[in-house]
């Protein structure tokens, strides 16, 4: 792992994160991340889109959702969603990507982070619980919902 920071998402950036490559199997817990791009511009007071550079390069994306407001408590300060290239997998990038967005929850004056994912094999679950996330609770739809005190 080199030299790791995180910027916001720029022309320069959008076209590197939506090249970001799986691992085989773990397409059917991510959409691409051209969609979660132009979700960070519906409602920008809302979203954080990041890009995760090593040096000058992409090796991940995270969005992070903050809205105080929302009824259901697991939306409030949220990982919508991380995305590490395949080729980049298992050097603390992912770790590194949710560790800022955490770091921006706080700085946003929230005590806690969620994610909600889907059970599976290849599913993120094990990520998250390695990085410090607890099992909460579940969706109505049987999602696992974790929370990491930040």
């Amino acid at each position: 792992m080199g030299n790791l920071r995180v910027e916001e998402l720029s022309a320069k950036t959008i076209v590197a994160a939506n090249g970001l490559t799986l691992l085989p199997g773990q397409e059917q817990y991510i959409t691409p991340v051209s969609y979660s791009a132009a979700d960070a511009y519906v409602d920008p007071s809302t979203t954080w889109a990041r890009v995760v550079l090593d040096g000058d390069e992409v090796v991940g994306f995270i969005r992070g959702n903050f809205d105080a407001d929302n009824p259901k408590p697991e939306f409030r300060s949220c990982v919508w969603r991380v995305n590490v290239d395949a080729t980049a997998q298992g050097r603390g990038i992912g770790k590194f990507a949710v560790h800022a967005l955490a770091e921006e929850a706080r700085q946003r004056g929230f005590d806690r982070l969620t994610v909600i994912w889907e059970s599976g094999d290849d599913g993120p679950g094990e990520f998250f619980r390695r990085i410090g996330f607890t099992e909460v609770g579940e969706t109505e739809y049987g999602e696992k919902i974790g929370e990491l005190t930040v």
